[in-house]
């Protein structure tokens, strides 16, 4: 009998959402929460997993080769094992206890992070060698195939190679990362709306094929492909709500520029001004906020941050504030007592 351990980070990011999967730009931090999986080996293809997060079941069970998709948090782990076996791994049965400080749900990367963790785990297990680049590759494919969610990569990348002090610009066209410092006059409240719906997968992949059909109408492979025409030409020619999808794609990609140049300038003020017109976007033109996140945006501005804005694919989930080095917890607490809904803090970062 054999064990091994594998650990994945949840992820913010701090700017760039939705652009991943439209070839953009995105800049995520690590967390320091995270998902540890605990593999033991058994001597049959039985899968079996437990887990102390919330949700249903907290156990079960499968066999090798006959991985069926079911809605439940353990497709991302058939989805692992089914693609593993797909390119040629050998790997047997084997039991997982899966541990958890991530809120599920969050827009925290939750799922992305269960999977690399189970990767990782798996690999040591059975001796696979699976680098960072095929584990990030292998997760999406999971929660693509198996998980319902046409994402893009921005939550196995920043996974696999996030930083929990340092952002993390990747260009999603092809990959290229590079470190950003963060200032130390700064740090990000995560504050989580306590709030999830039930629909987010369906509008999420309704967005993403919003802007498959924006690139028809426009004749391009990604709406990365539009940056160098005026973007009033380029909405002209797009029926409503293509053309407030792809502002917003747009804009937001100048927008991650525009803070790769606040945070090097350690300008803490404009970078606030950049989160705060990314919520406005996604908000208005991609319409992926709900009454309870804009509440806490609202409250986090109100009570002295820098800026806020909603954090994930939207429809429920978290926010981030910027606030100076050292008050973000202060700022949370001001925040939650106003908000109406059963919100609480996640986390500080760095």
């Amino acid at each position: 009998m054999r064990r091994a351990t594998g650990f994945a980070p949840g992820r913010i990011n701090l700017i760039g959402e939705h652009t991943d999967y439209n070839d953009g730009l995105v800049m995520p931090i690590a967390l320091r929460l995270g998902v540890t999986v605990a593999a033991t080996s058994r001597d049959d293809a039985t899968i079996r997993l437990t887990t102390d997060a919330p949700v249903t079941p907290q156990h079960g069970s499968y066999i090798l080769g006959t991985e069926r998709s079911d809605g439940t948090w353990l497709d991302r782990a058939k989805g692992v094992t089914a693609i593993l076996a797909r390119e040629g791994a050998r790997i047997g049965g084997f039991g997982a206890d899966v541990r958890s400080d991530l809120p599920v749900g969050a827009g925290l990367g939750s799922s992305a992070a269960f999977a690399i963790a189970l990767l990782r785990a798996v690999s040591k297990l059975f001796d696979l060698a699976v680098d960072d680049a095929a584990a990030a590759r292998i997760a999406h494919a999971a929660e693509s195939e198996f998980g319902g969610a046409r994402s893009g990569m921005l939550d196995q990348l920043a996974s696999v190679y996030g930083r929990p002090s340092d952002a993390l610009l990747i260009d999603m066209r092809d990959h290229d990362t590079e470190v950003i410092a963060l200032p130390r006059t700064i740090e990000v409240a995560v504050i989580d709306s306590g709030t999830r719906h039930e629909h987010a997968t369906g509008e999420y992949n309704r967005r993403r094929a919003e802007c498959e059909q924006a690139c028809v109408h426009l004749g391009v492979v990604s709406l990365r492909d539009v940056e160098a025409r005026p973007l009033d030409e380029i909405l002209e020619r797009l029926p409503s709500p293509l053309d407030r999808r792809v502002r917003h794609v747009v804009t937001e990609n100048a927008r991650v520029r525009r803070a790769v140049d606040a945070v090097r300038a350690h300008d803490d003020a404009g970078l606030g001004e950049i989160l705060d017109a990314s919520h406005r976007s996604l908000r208005d033109d991609y319409q992926v906020s709900t009454p309870e996140l804009d509440q806490l945006v609202q409250l986090a501005t109100g009570a002295g941050a820098f800026g806020a804005r909603m954090v994930g694919g939207g429809f429920g989930g978290s926010i981030i504030a910027l606030t100076r080095r050292g008050e973000g917890r202060k700022l949370a607490t001001r925040v939650l007592e106003g908000y109406r809904g059963d919100g609480n803090l996640v986390a500080v970062v760095p």
